[in-house]
């Protein structure tokens, strides 16, 4: 008893183009030789799932068969088919071939596009080649960065030939369609069962061949130069942003378009500042003294200027200190990010017998936590835990 054809794909009578086409394309995935050397099994299943589905994405066989069942082909009630059976592994499958001759290939590029086909039938070389896309980097200052700039950049990358126009032919001549796959660029061949179809070797796909090279770039259509070009980098750019040229890349060919080139950014550390997004950091030492009585100074800022920076009296180590508007600019905006000083207090060194005298009385004149809370207060806590330990 023949198999129905609905049950062979898993789907209902009823179903649509789009999951006909789905169903098999899971069963050809699963089942396709290639993944299953050895196992005929497998190989039925998907000789099988084949033939029906060649049968029921045509709608006049599929209501041949909707209507008659395997009778519509197998001789006797009219239909295209005839008594056209299939050898081999699929007997039970009279009068469903792959459609009026179409190939295996036919029904992969139907269900899978391009994926099997390598880029479609006839493509050959007349459509061209796209030029790979090109990256490379520029390092700027964060003050660049800040201000932005118009760079120059030089770059070694494939580009047209000048001799022959990208043609890589000599010139005064030009390539010749390919003889072997009449321009197409891809050859089909039998092999049993299969119409396999595969790149020319004599063009590479191309289908095209060239008889004369450019003696310039040898047949290949381009050369490396160095091309020169002029990079917009925009205010408040950050690390590692890239910035796209587009059609800068690697020439095409065969009249293929080109590439885009890449530009990655590269800022270089600042001595001064460092950038946390659009806010800016700096690291001010400052002097005990400063830092007991408070006081002002002043800080230089990223677009060349000063800023002054008030701190309070009993001003600690690590405090920091916020001047809104002075950080960097922010792409494509107007505002500005923040710049944060962060307070170092710097002990004195290499005292002098007077300077040792008077930080001495100092000292002395010191009053535990009202003048000096959090050492007095971590020791206390220490003295505390080391009588805990006593107990």
């Amino acid at each position: 008893m023949e198999k129905d054809l609905y049950e062979i794909l898993g789907v209902q009578k009823g179903a649509d183009e789009a999951t006909l086409k789905s169903a098999y394309r899971k069963i050809a995935m699963k089942d396709h030789p290639d993944k299953n050397p050895g196992d005929d099994k497998a190989e039925l299943r998907f000789k099988e799932a084949s033939a029906a589905y060649d049968t029921l994405k045509d709608p006049q066989k599929r209501a041949a068969y909707d209507r008659f069942g395997h009778a519509a082909f197998n001789g006797g009630m009219g239909g295209g088919a005839g008594g056209a059976g299939m050898s081999g592994g699929a007997q039970g499958f009279h009068g469903f071939d792959f459609g009026n001759g179409a190939s295996f290939t036919d029904i992969f590029e139907d269900v899978f596009g391009d994926v099997f086909s390598g880029g479609g039938r006839g493509r050959g070389g007349q459509q061209g080649y796209r030029g790979n896309d090109i990256a490379t980097s520029i390092s700027i200052t964060l003050e660049e960065a800040f201000n932005g700039k118009e760079a120059t950049l030089k770059v070694p990358i494939q580009q047209t030939c000048d001799v022959c126009d990208g043609s890589g032919a000599k010139k005064g001549t030009k390539p010749e369609t390919c003889g072997v796959c009449q321009g197409a660029g891809r050859v089909r061949a039998s092999q049993g069962f299969f119409t396999v179809e595969r790149t020319c070797s004599t063009c590479g796909g191309a289908g095209q061949v060239i008889k004369e090279p450019c003696t310039s770039c040898h047949g290949q259509g381009r050369k490396r130069k160095e091309k020169t070009l002029e990079v917009n980098i925009p205010e408040g750019i950050d690390e590692a942003r890239r910035i796209r040229l587009s059609g800068e890349g690697e020439a095409g060919l065969q009249g293929g378009a080109s590439g885009d080139l890449y530009v990655e950014i590269r800022v270089k550390p600042h001595r001064f500042f460092r950038r946390e997004d659009s806010d800016l950091r700096t690291r001010v030492p400052i002097g005990i003294s400063k830092a007991a009585l408070g006081g002002t100074f002043e800080v230089p800022t990223i677009e060349g200027g000063r800023a002054e920076v008030k701190i309070p009296a009993g001003t600690q180590n690590g405090q920091q200190f916020r001047l809104k508007g002075k950080g960097m600019s922010i792409l494509r905006s107007s505002s500005r990010g923040d710049m944060y000083v962060d307070i170092f207090v710097e002990t004195p060194v290499n005292l002098n017998k007077d300077q040792e005298k008077i930080l001495k009385e100092l000292d002395d004149s010191m009053t535990g936590k009202k003048n000096s809370p959090e050492s007095e207060g971590f020791f206390d806590q220490a003295k505390k835990f080391w009588e805990d330990l006593t107990k």
